[in-house]
């Protein structure tokens, strides 16, 4: 269950208090909403954080038959080494309105995650963000605009600490994609993978893990 005090606005909940100085943007999967990752925040050991949970826009989805389900962006296609899957526009529409977010909330300091879709924006944000970040956290996740990465990277990232998870089970996103997310990312700043036996979804262990990483950030 949501942590007591959450509050829902705007389609985007809210944990922790409100003048932290840290905030967690934790952003769903593909066809969830906020509530879906919410019951984890009261087991990562940073009730001193403010976690801010948004739920995506709602959308057609072309491969699930174009219906209308929450989605941070449109895939087009089952194929995945076409770089044009994922929309573009929806990609970089989203991540300025999390990057606006995060400046209309009260932390000064943030840590980017994301679960599947989630993790992808997180990771895409992260990448070309020119805000100092204390942390990147990556679930079941994949790259999205590969393709933009060389010309866009961000320098002022290039020292945040990130950690990668995913289930080596995964039929939805294969743990390959994970982890040549987190190749490309571990060129020299601090990272860490770390694969559980699992399908596409979240389990205790990994949640123990992740609390005790963001434990370590500060």
């Amino acid at each position: 269950m949501p942590a007591a005090g959450a509050a829902l606005s705007d389609s985007v909940l809210r944990f922790g208090p409100e003048d932290a100085e840290v905030g967690v943007l934790l952003m769903h999967g593909l066809g969830a909403d906020a509530g879906d990752l919410a019951p984890v925040v009261p087991h990562l050991g940073r009730d001193d954080w403010r976690f801010v949970l948004p739920t995506a826009p709602i959308r057609p989805v072309t491969i699930n038959a174009g219906w209308a389900m929450p989605a941070w962006y449109d895939i087009t296609s089952m194929d995945r080494s076409d770089p044009k899957r994922e929309v573009e526009e929806h990609i970089r529409a989203v991540s300025f309105q999390m990057e606006t977010l995060m400046e209309d909330e009260g932390p000064s300091k943030w840590v980017v995650a994301g679960f599947s879709q989630g993790g992808a924006i997180a990771l895409h944000l992260a990448w070309r963000c020119e805000k100092k970040l204390l942390g990147v956290l990556a679930m079941s996740t994949y790259l999205v605009l590969e393709h933009t990465l060389d010309d866009e990277r961000s320098e002022v990232n290039a020292g945040t600490p990130a950690m990668f998870c995913h289930g080596s089970e995964d039929d939805v996103v294969p743990m390959a994609r994970g982890r040549h997310a987190f190749d490309r990312w571990n060129d020299g700043r601090p990272c860490r993978f770390e694969s559980y036996p699992m399908a596409h979804s979240l389990c205790l262990p990994q949640v123990r893990d992740i609390g005790e990483w963001l434990r370590s950030l500060g």
